[in-house]
């Protein structure tokens, strides 16, 4: 991770000839990536892709990354420079919420998703990132079709909306049933997809990001290219879903992304008495006193009354447990203006 951050820091000041702008100013970095081989991937959006601007790129960046930096090799792919429209231009009008987990099977897409749904009936608009790349689940959750997306006179992709909430997901780009079985570029051009050919609505508040699990590339890709995302730390009561989402969750203060607090889902069973804890207890407390944020909000198991989909309705208990984890948001965000 490091080495990612020291990378962009020296090829920022490299120059596009097309448009005289720095890398930096145009915001052309796009994906970098440090293999095993100890060689260097990179995505760059360039103003005018020619032959002549890109071997003049090429040769600047080789030098930075070859002989300043000292790597052992290079690959590089240009694309066109995407930036007016991009809601990364946008990043002061729109808050990100990080969703993330440290393992699966935590429930961290149902807490993306209603979380969304939430700060949308409380009068917000809200968009979901579906960019969970190996598990997405978001368009089931939501009862959205799987279907390939249309695109804007501008060539933006129009996302999908329900609940009125807009999402987009890698499920809408692949076959159905086929596993991803990218690395490196070909996953970053996907999330570069996610952030700059998204025509999100002009209004848009705030932007759900459902991580994958873990604090893998994919993971640490997605946050690098977010502004400042505010980070949602979901885990089970249990100890082996517990002592993995505190990894999570300091790999997000690493990146300098703030914490909100932590979630438990799955708390127990609800009964007469108070929950019944068939997962065990304390992992949501475990985890908020060694990232040293708090317990926001325990969700109990209950499935939601529309089978087809997996948002809770007002009148359910968990809908209202999810408004008043979203009312608790708004006011962190809003003391931390």
């Amino acid at each position: 991770m490091k080495d990612t951050l020291s990378i962009k820091d020296h090829l920022g000041v490299i120059v596009d000839p097309s448009n005289n702008q720095t890398l930096l100013e145009n915001q052309a970095i796009r994906y970098i990536n440090v293999d095993e081989d100890n060689v260097v991937q990179l995505i760059i959006g360039v103003y005018k892709l020619d032959d002549t601007v890109k071997k003049t790129l090429n040769r600047a960046i080789a030098k930075v990354i070859k002989l300043d930096l000292g790597f052992q090799g290079l690959k590089i792919e240009f694309e066109p420079l995407k930036k007016a429209t991009s809601v990364l231009n946008e990043a002061k009008n729109i808050v990100y919420i990080g969703v993330a987990s440290g393992k699966g099977g935590v429930g961290k897409s149902t807490v993306a998703v209603n979380l969304a749904v939430a700060l949308t009936r409380l009068g917000k608009r809200t968009a979901i990132i579906d960019a969970d790349i190996y598990g997405s689940s978001v368009p089931q959750l939501m009862n959205v079709a799987v279907e390939t997306p249309s695109a804007d006179e501008e060539e933006k992709i129009i996302p999908f909306k329900n609940y009125d909430v807009e999402l987009i997901s890698t499920a809408f780009f692949l076959q159905p049933d086929q596993p991803i079985m990218w690395r490196g570029p070909m996953l970053g051009k996907m999330l570069n997809h996610f952030f700059y050919d998204v025509a999100w609505h002009k209004d848009t508040e705030f932007i759900v990001v459902d991580l994958p699990p873990g604090t893998g590339d994919v993971a640490m890709d997605i946050q690098k290219l977010i502004p400042q995302c505010h980070m949602l730390i979901i885990t089970t009561p249990h100890h082996s879903a517990s002592n993995v989402a505190v990894k999570a969750g300091f790999g997000a203060k690493q990146l300098e992304h703030p914490i909100l607090g932590v979630v438990e889902n799955l708390a127990g069973i609800p009964t007469p008495n108070g929950l019944n804890p068939i997962f065990g207890e304390g992992g949501g407390e475990t985890v908020a006193n060694k990232l040293e944020t708090n317990v926001l909000s325990q969700i109990p198991i209950e499935l939601p009354s529309d089978p087809n989909t997996g948002v809770y309705d007002m009148n359910e208990s968990n809908g209202v447990a999810f408004l008043g984890l979203a009312n608790k948001l708004l006011k962190i965000l809003k003391d931390k203006a």
